[in-house]
């Protein structure tokens, strides 16, 4: 399955220069399409699973050959799985705070455990009249705030279990793409991600939680737009940009949690998917 984003080129200039801060053709000329690539027939992945193995068996199976520039986005379940981070709510024995959410949220306080495990404080909970189930609001301990910490049931592939987080996605991040890189010869970066709500919009987005070289941010402070009026506050998330788009192709029910981007204009940069959670004294709803 492949995404070509609208007006394609020649095939000899779809993948082109990188460097900068978009999208260009190998001459430097600018333009308008990149390439989204599923990484087909990844098995379902089990704790102590080789990761980067299995995706170089699927680049391979894709009759796909790494280019220098491109950039692997993984939807981070896989990531947990392979790194274990995953918890039987059998084994788990609920608090008294636990308890009490469970009780005010009608969620299972086993889960709520787990949630307060992952978390630094707890931002909102509330159940609304007629809601089957509260919504529990937390900051992640790696600083993200999220429904239930980022803490999951579904595509766990087995009940009464849920899945957490890499314990440090950016390092996750950074070991598979070392391991990509040593294999094909070629710069990479790669990007984990998590599906997350937002604040004042409805529907979910994949968002970046882990980073290996991929610029959070690309910083335009100083460049000019299409008028030449000098940018002031512009800084795209490019990283939330890949995540975003990734999720186009990764769907719940088809087992496609890795995509290879073609095509994006970058330089590698020692960012961290945390450098996207905004400061505290930035913060103007806190």
């Amino acid at each position: 399955m492949e995404f070509v984003s609208h007006h394609t080129p020649e095939p000899s200039s779809l993948f082109g220069d990188f460097g900068g801060s978009t999208v260009r053709q190998a001459d430097g000329a600018r333009t308008e399409s990149i390439s989204m690539q599923v990484l087909p027939g990844i098995p379902d992945i089990a704790p102590g699973d080789d990761l980067a193995a299995l995706l170089l068996e699927s680049i391979e199976r894709a009759a796909l050959v790494l280019q220098d520039g491109d950039i692997l986005v993984i939807a981070h379940k896989v990531v947990s799985k392979a790194e274990g981070r995953i918890t039987r709510l059998a084994d788990v024995q609920p608090g008294a705070r636990a308890r009490e959410l469970g009780l005010e949220l009608n969620k299972d306080p086993r889960k709520v455990e787990v949630i307060l495990g992952e978390s630094s404080r707890v931002v909102r909970a509330l159940k609304r009249p007629g809601q089957l189930e509260g919504t529990l609001i937390a900051e992640h301990r790696l600083g993200f705030i999220c429904a239930n910490a980022a803490v999951d049931e579904s595509n766990v592939g087995a009940e009464e279990t849920v899945i957490l987080l890499p314990e440090d996605p950016d390092r996750s991040a950074r070991e598979i793409c070392a391991v990509l890189e040593r294999a094909s010869g070629v710069r990479l970066g790669v990007v984990i991600t998590d599906t997350f709500g937002r604040p004042w919009r409805m529907g979910l987005v994949n968002v970046a939680v882990g980073l290996a070289r991929v610029p959070s941010q690309i910083d335009l402070v100083g460049e000019r737009d299409a008028f030449g009026r000098e940018l002031s506050v512009t800084v795209p998330a490019l990283a939330d940009e890949l995540a975003a788009a990734s999720g186009l192709l990764m769907s719940k029910d088809g087992k496609t949690p890795a995509i290879l981007f073609r095509g994006i204009d970058w330089a590698p940069d020692n960012s961290s998917a945390r450098d996207l959670v905004r400061p505290p004294q930035e913060d103007l709803f806190r």
